[in-house]
């Protein structure tokens, strides 16, 4: 069987299982990765926690949640010389430029996500370390968190499943 048939095979059917994905990033081009596998995993039946420790928490947070950004540093698939990356106003440019992108391919706004993720069943957990270090409280984060723990109870929550570190 080869790898296409494999894949068609786990789409077409409920997989079961579990995933648990700690999200250590709040940059366009890691939290929407992110979301794509919780909301397909979920999709597939799976039992779905997030995780959102250190700049993941921006992806959370009330005030940041539609803002993420996209830094063209470090990131060679822009096209554009490292070096360009570091001018004033790159990080803008190429914000708008991913996100004007995104529009005409329909990918949906991060907070629809969200949402749409909450639909299918993804638990949503802030980092109580990360929450503590940063001085946020509870009520700076969207209302679609489910709650705030500390790695030991994640670690519990995700005892049987993979886990995916972004």
């Amino acid at each position: 069987m080869s790898q296409v048939q494999s894949a068609r095979e786990v789409e077409a059917g409920k997989t079961g299982g579990k995933i648990s994905i700690i999200l250590s990033k709040g940059t366009i081009d890691m939290v929407y990765p992110a979301f794509f596998i919780a909301t397909t995993a979920a999709a597939m039946g799976m039992e779905v926690h997030m995780f959102f420790t250190f700049w993941g928490l921006d992806a959370v947070r009330r005030d940041k949640v539609e803002k993420l950004k996209l830094s063209p540093v470090g990131n060679p698939s822009l096209g554009m010389p490292n070096i360009l990356g570091v001018l004033p106003g790159m990080t803008a440019l190429a914000t708008m430029m991913m996100r004007k992108r995104m529009a005409e391919k329909q990918v949906p706004k991060l907070y629809d996500l969200i949402r749409q993720a909450k639909e299918l069943g993804v638990k949503l957990h802030a980092c109580s370390t990360t929450m503590a270090v940063i001085g946020l409280k509870e009520s700076d984060l969207i209302p679609e968190v489910d709650d705030v723990v500390g790695a030991t109870t994640f670690l519990q929550l995700s005892e049987g499943g993979q886990v995916l570190f972004i």
